[in-house]
C-alpha cells in the first residue's frame, strides 16, 4: 500500500515539473538579421547599420569630398576614433563603429586602417615574430601606412516622457578630420525620433 501512494505522489509531483516547466510561455524564433525589430524603443542594430550607412553615404558624395579624393595622387587612407555615447542609454559603440568600417570599405573609394586599440596589438604580434618567426616571413616595425583622415563622433538624446508614453530623440554627429591640418572636411548629423507607448496595467 506504501508503495502505490509513493508511485502515485511520485507521479504527482513528476507532472507537476512538466506543467511548470511548459507554463512560462517563452518561445523563441529566428528572423532575418537584416529586419527591423523594436521591442524596447531603445537604440538597436537596425539603428546603427542604417545610420552608419547613411552616414558615410553622405560624406563620401559631399562635393568637398569628392572633389578632395579627385586631386589626390593616392586613394585617400582613413581611421575611425573616438565615437562618445553621450547618451542616456548603454550603446554597443564598438557595433556601431565597425558598421562604419564596413560602409566605408565596401565604398571602394577610401582605403582604411586599424584604429588605436587594433593596432597596439598589431604592433605586438610583429615584435613577437622577432626571434620566432623566419626572417623571409617576419614583419618590421616602422612599416605602417599613415591615415590621412579620421572620423569621429558623438551619439546623444534627448527624452520626453509623460506617463505611460515617450519620444526618444537620438542625435548622431559624425566629423571627418585632415590628420595633418586638423582642418575638418566634413560634418553630418543624423536624427532619429521613437514614440513609445506603454499600455497601463489593468486589474
Amino acid at each position: 500500500m506504501m508503495r502505490k501512494l509513493f508511485t502515485v505522489i511520485a507521479l504527482g509531483c513528476s507532472l507537476g515539473l512538466v506543467a511548470c516547466a511548459g507554463g512560462n510561455g517563452k518561445t523563441v524564433s529566428r528572423i532575418d538579421a537584416e529586419s527591423t525589430t523594436d521591442l524596447s524603443g531603445k537604440w538597436n542594430d537596425t539603428d546603427s547599420r542604417l545610420v552608419a550607412d547613411e552616414m558615410i553615404g553622405s560624406c563620401l558624395s559631399s562635393p568637398k569630398i569628392d572633389k578632395l579624393i579627385s586631386s589626390m595622387d593616392h586613394t585617400p587612407t582613413v581611421v575611425i576614433g573616438k565615437v562618445k555615447n553621450k547618451s542616456h542609454e548603454h550603446i554597443s559603440v564598438e557595433t556601431f563603429t565597425k558598421d562604419m568600417e564596413r560602409a566605408l570599405l565596401n565604398s571602394g573609394a577610401v582605403d582604411f586602417v586599424a584604429n588605436s586599440d587594433e593596432r597596439a596589438e598589431l604592433r605586438q604580434e610583429v615584435l613577437d615574430q622577432r626571434g620566432n618567426a623566419t626572417e623571409e616571413t617576419a614583419k618590421e616595425l616602422g612599416m605602417e601606412t599613415g591615415a590621412d583622415w579620421m572620423m569621429t563622433g558623438t551619439i546623444n538624446t534627448i527624452v520626453d516622457q509623460e506617463g505611460g508614453k515617450s519620444v526618444i530623440f537620438y542625435q548622431i554627429d559624425m566629423e571627418l578630420t585632415d590628420l595633418q591640418s586638423h582642418k575638418k572636411l566634413w560634418i553630418g548629423d543624423k536624427k532619429i525620433k521613437k514614440f513609445v507607448s506603454k499600455d497601463a496595467v489593468k486589474f
